[in-house]
């Protein structure tokens, strides 16, 4: 087989389809500047003074960095918060809007990433699953209620060197203890799913209504599989866009090896060379 074979294919899946499913992990930002933590070694080159303590990913992502040194675990995660609202999505965002706008059902995205790029894309928010939650809404730190609330009023001014939060911290608006954002941490017991139990029930309704679905996932990983596991046992052709882990299973799926921006990139040009 050679190389535009498996492109053509995808492409003609593409435009057979009747809707479709966006599925993303955190490779899809990279394109836009946007670190994606593979390892401790990606995560600490972001995070120099967390390197400097030693101090893992998954220690700091976790509801215990907030009740052990607040400053310090808001400080990680107002720092992304600014990152995020500063981040311009990539080109790739646009294209597939422009496919999924072809498709008589459109698109739905499913995503692991808590950055709200797809938002910030022009993607409609009730056809979007956060399944990890989202940066850009708080709940209490102590789940007083299942109240969620977006993060808009949160300023975040971080010292940098330290990785610690400097501003005020948000406060939950019903108890007063600390917020903390919407996001399903490593061993937490307290996230509120509420919003993202919502978003899924709109995706199974847009799935019943579709009856040619394509499936496209873009920067989803192994480590934490919740992105690949759904295109994988969806019952439509699954295109895996992927520099490091393409590999595919099923006869009907097809593998880019090669990052977010350019596999949609060869996409867009394989469906205009087949107009």
């Amino acid at each position: 087989m050679n190389d535009m074979e498996p492109l053509h294919a995808a492409a003609d899946f593409i435009r057979q389809a009747d809707g479709l499913l966006i599925t993303a992990g955190a490779g899809i930002g990279v394109d836009s500047g946007l670190p994606d933590f593979r390892g401790n070694q990606g995560f600490w080159k972001a995070y120099p003074p967390l390197a400097k303590a030693g101090i893992e990913f998954t220690a700091i992502a976790s509801p215990v960095a907030f009740r052990d040194d607040p400053a310090l675990a808001w400080g990680f995660y107002g720092h992304r918060l600014q990152l995020y609202r500063d981040t311009v999505p990539h080109e790739g965002f646009a294209i597939l809007l422009e496919m999924a706008a072809r498709m008589e059902k459109g698109c739905f995205v499913f995503t692991s990433n808590v950055d709200g790029q797809f938002q910030k894309a022009d993607f409609d928010p009730e056809r979007l699953v956060e399944c990890h939650g989202s940066i850009h809404h708080l709940q209490c730190m102590n789940a007083c209620t299942s109240a969620i609330w977006p993060a808009d009023d949160v300023a975040p001014v971080v010292d940098h060197a330290r990785c610690r939060m400097v501003s005020e911290m948000p406060r939950c608006p019903h108890c007063g203890e600390l917020a903390r954002p919407n996001i399903l941490m490593f061993n937490d017991g307290d996230w509120v799913p509420d919003r993202m139990e919502m978003q899924h029930a709109r995706l199974q309704t847009w799935v019943s209504s579709v009856q040619r679905p394509v499936v496209i996932e873009s920067g989803a990983g192994t480590a934490i599989p919740s992105v690949r596991r759904l295109g994988e046992v969806f019952k439509a052709p699954l295109i895996r866009i992927n520099p490091r882990e393409s590999e595919v299973h099923r006869g009907s799926d097809i593998a880019l090896p090669t990052g977010a921006l350019n596999g949609l990139r060869m996409l867009q040009a394989e469906l205009a060379g087949m107009a």
